[in-house]
């Protein structure tokens, strides 16, 4: 029955017009979205993978690597139309001057990253269509937009396993490591519909092993009751108010009520930290001195972690800045991977050579970037690695650390992101971040889900989206350093290249024989 179903589909991709076939590729495109946040139904990413790969071996056999290209770049947009739809959030906060901007966003964003999976499709066909150059070629697609140009690995396959067991992997081999392991579970569900079967079982097998082991491999939470305690606040600043000059008083107090608060369990001690949010603060940090002196009263000599703004000569910076338990300033890090279009323009202070200063952000037409990834000392606490915002999504800023930090700080404003996906994708990649160092990460947002994860990737507590409050939690030891810890992505794309280079020359060898 089952060979005699997978034969009619089968034969019926293979008859599908060139049309019909690119708006079937979408589809399955966004069917596989669906393993992402929040909806998390990763089975299905296995399955519309599964159904692409099948389109890409039935349909391409003449049309060749050009074929496979649209057939990749339609599945992609298909898939990133639906797992990025939040994109079009930040247009909509003034929707009469920014709104007609949204879909152009939604689609140019879609199409573009859908053209590294058209470029994966085409190497694909051109290493003979097979299995193992698909995985190869979906993994190597992947690490180049995680890399290439500024990078944008939001959304990747991977993804869609951070909320299993399989996260403990991430350990081992990042999110790459979990994107090799849904393409390669989607292929062998294809051939033990088609054959060969004895492979595809064994795949399936080790795909379940590795899921079981993952469940009994994954440390216990960590239990101390004499863990230092931090303090997370979340505003709940919707960004369409954020900077309303009536607003503004209303955020600001509400952050100083929660700072001063006292322990949420009866005598227990103060917190030893106390982080506010992305921007969180309403003034310049150059004219700061009597705000600094109000959160320095409220935290009660209690050192206090905050998002504000910076500015030096002309340029402004995104920073994170911590009060020592004298109110002072103790130390500063300016955001140093910017969002580009929303934080800079690309190539503005090249164009302020040609008269051109609009989008110059050394004229303070933007952000400027930071020098780059720094440690913070948080006196008895360790060093925190600090990130900001979009840092998050990306492994390579987290490893580009000068030493190995005692946990990550990550402040955030997902207000940008809306209320339906965006934050609910970016709590899933600080877990996985978590999960590849080894290392627990306190991550406070705005509004979004701010929360403490263990070393492990789990959410040990937070603050749903939506919603204004602070928890008190107790900050989890680190482990020791992981496998992807110590050497990165490196093995997994050696690995990938290797697969697709010997899939190149098998396939040339069979071309040959024929």
């Amino acid at each position: 029955m089952a060979d005699s179903r997978a034969s009619r589909i089968a034969a019926w991709i293979a008859g599908l017009r060139p049309r019909n076939r690119l708006v079937l590729s979408g589809l399955l495109g966004a069917l596989a979205a669906l393993g992402q946040a929040p909806w998390g139904l990763w089975p299905l990413t296995i399955a519309g993978l599964a159904l692409l790969y099948a389109v890409l071996r039935l349909a391409t056999t003449a049309t060749g690597w050009k074929g496979a290209f649209w057939i990749g770049l339609a599945a992609g947009s298909g898939y990133f139309a639906l797992s990025l739809n939040w994109i079009v959030e930040p247009f909509l906060v003034d929707i009469a001057r920014h709104g007609w901007m949204a879909p152009f966003a939604l689609i140019g964003l879609s199409v573009g990253l859908a053209l590294f999976w058209g470029a994966a499709f085409a190497l694909v066909r051109c290493a003979g269509g097979r299995a193992p150059a698909f995985v190869a070629a979906l993994v190597l697609g992947e690490a180049a937009r995680t890399y290439l140009l500024t990078g944008f690995p939001w959304a990747q396959t991977g993804h869609a396993l951070i909320a299993t067991p399989f996260l403990h992997w991430a350990s081992f081999g990042g999110s790459l490591l979990l994107s090799a392991l849904v393409a390669s579970a989607a292929v062998a569900l294809w051939h033990i519909l088609t054959g060969p079967r004895l492979a595809a079982a064994f795949t399936l097998a080790a795909f379940a092993a590795l899921h079981g082991a993952g469940m009994m491999l994954t440390p216990a939470p960590a239990t101390d009751t004499s863990a230092p305690t931090l303090r997370i606040i979340q505003p709940n600043a919707p960004q369409h108010e954020k900077w309303d000059p009536e607003k503004i008083p209303v955020f600001f107090d509400r952050q100083i009520r929660f700072t001063a608060a006292p322990p949420e369990t009866t005598g227990a001690p103060p917190p030893s930290l106390i982080i506010w949010p992305e921007t969180a603060v309403p003034v310049l940090l150059n004219r700061a001195g009597p705000t600094l002196d109000v959160i320095a009263d409220a935290a009660d000599g209690v050192p206090v972690v905050l998002g504000m703004q910076r500015i030096d000569g002309q340029r402004f910076f995104n920073s994170l800045v911590v009060l020592d338990e004298t109110g002072q300033v103790g130390a500063l890090y300016d955001k140093h991977h910017l969002v580009p279009f929303g934080e800079y323009i690309p190539f503005g202070d090249t164009l302020q050579h040609f008269g051109i200063s609009a989008f110059a952000a050394q004229a303070g037409n933007g952000y400027s970037p930071g020098p780059g990834a720094r440690l913070v000392d948080l006196g008895d606490l360790g060093q925190a690695l600090p990130l900001i915002c979009y840092e998050g999504v990306f492994p390579q800023d987290v490893r580009a650390a000068p030493a190995r930090p005692d946990m990550l700080l990550l402040i955030t404003n997902d207000a940008w992101f809306g209320q339906v996906s965006g934050p609910y994708q970016h709590l899933a990649q600080a877990r996985l971040r978590s999960a590849e160092q080894g290392l627990p990460m306190i991550r406070v947002a705005n509004t979004g889900v701010s929360a403490l994860i263990d070393p492990a990737g789990r959410v040990v507590d937070s603050i749903p989206l939506g919603q204004a409050g602070w928890r008190d939690v107790r900050l989890p030891p680190p482990l020791a350093p992981t496998i992807y810890a110590r050497m990165g992505d490196a093995p997994i794309l050696a690995l990938a290249a290797f697969v697709l280079v010997l899939s190149f020359l098998q396939h040339r060898r069979t071309a040959r024989h024929r």
